[in-house]
């Protein structure tokens, strides 16, 4: 699969790098958390990188004002296995280089979309790298075929949390997994066998023979 960087004209329909801030003590935060023994770890805020500078200028100049919080996804991970996307932007900024697949929700027909219509983005450690609300994406991958990664999550504070009750009106409720977090779940993931709408066709991209 071809990987391209999220600074390459290509990645302008699933998102921009963002200029100006400063994530060093953001980075610093992120490397003192150790790696899962296996697989990935996710938590929607974490004190430690919500107390980075970082914070106050996420808040109040990318989400204008906006209350957010900042988790983080990390672990190892080469699959696609699922694809989400929320009413909003997130935020990605890595601890060292990652790599998001990615895809438009224009390309989701009749609430299924084709893996064949998912696209590979290489993104620098430190970047500010925003996700648009209309690209699906879901945990990142690693960079490096034996490494591993950790990318701080940035969203609108309570996204990922319990999901509501509610009475579905159309198709798209059926595919509501969390708070503000609708997924679309590839039948070979983990999540479609507990629960989650399986609603990817095709192959379930795995990217460890490109690293």
């Amino acid at each position: 699969m071809k990987i391209a960087s999220v600074f390459d004209p290509s990645f302008a329909p699933y998102g921009k790098v963002l200029e100006g801030y400063d994530t060093a003590g953001l980075v610093a935060a992120m490397k003192t958390i150790p790696l899962p023994e296996t697989g990935t770890a996710y938590e929607a805020g974490i004190p430690a990188l919500e107390a980075a500078d970082i914070f106050g200028p996420l808040g109040t100049n990318a989400y204008g004002g906006m209350p957010i919080q900042i988790g983080m996804c990390w672990g190892r991970n080469t699959r696609l296995n699922c694809l989400e996307y929320h009413r909003d932007s997130e935020l990605n900024i890595g601890e060292g280089d990652y790599i998001l697949l990615v895809a438009k929700a224009e390309d989701i027909v009749d609430g299924v979309l084709d893996t064949a219509k998912v696209k590979a983005f290489k993104a620098p450690g430190g970047a500010v790298v925003e996700v648009y609300a209309t690209t699906l994406h879901y945990a990142p991958c690693q960079a490096e075929r034996d490494g591993a990664f950790r990318v701080a999550i940035v969203l609108p504070r309570g996204t990922n949390g319990p999901k509501p009750a509610i009475k579905p009106l159309n198709g798209e409720d059926k595919t509501l997994w969390a708070c503000n977090k609708w997924l679309l779940a590839h039948p070979d993931s983990g999540e479609a066998a507990q629960g989650a709408a399986a609603a990817l066709r095709g192959v379930n991209i795995d990217i460890a023979a490109d690293l």
